[in-house]
């Protein structure tokens, strides 16, 4: 058994009624599911004697460091927190978007300029490298010019 544990979960009848309860029935993630089990194995009342996280991991298919993540995050945050993926900000996107508003500008006044010589019009990959000639992005795709262009009624010299 792990002796050097610090966090210890402690279940009360209610929340291990919870948690067999989304263990048992299915209807949930599967995400969900394996932390309610590693609560519930995490338990120092268990029916059946403490489990080391080793031997939760071992047992459920996760990393020892999960089982040690899911237990901090019961003990110093609660259930809801130990049991739901943490909801992501909008307002924050992970990565910031390469186009913001200003070179989404840039790329509509391009778009409606003549198209370079000996072209009929622009294409997705002409429209990014002249963004990134002009300088107003380092890089960009032609899928993200797509998805700007698509926001608006642009047409590439039609």
């Amino acid at each position: 058994m792990d002796g050097a544990r610090k966090l210890k979960v402690r279940l009360t009848e209610e929340q291990r009624g919870r948690l067999e309860d989304i263990a048992r029935n299915g209807n949930n993630s599967a995400k969900r599911i394996t932390h309610a089990r590693v609560l519930l194995m995490s338990d120092e009342d268990h029916p059946r004697g403490r489990y080391s996280d080793a031997e939760i991991g071992r047992h459920l298919g996760v990393c020892g460091k999960t089982v040690s993540r899911v237990r901090r995050a019961f003990v110093l945050r609660g259930e809801v927190v130990a049991l739901e993926r943490k909801v992501r900000d909008p307002a924050r996107p992970p990565v910031p978007p390469k186009l913001d508003g200003a070179a989404e500008a840039h790329l509509v006044a391009v778009c409606c300029s003549p198209p370079p010589a000996g072209r009929a019009r622009w294409t997705l990959s002409l429209l990014a490298q002249e963004l990134v000639g002009r300088g107003v992005v380092v890089s960009v795709c032609k899928e993200t010019v797509r998805g700007a262009l698509k926001k608006t009624s642009c047409n590439r010299g039609g």
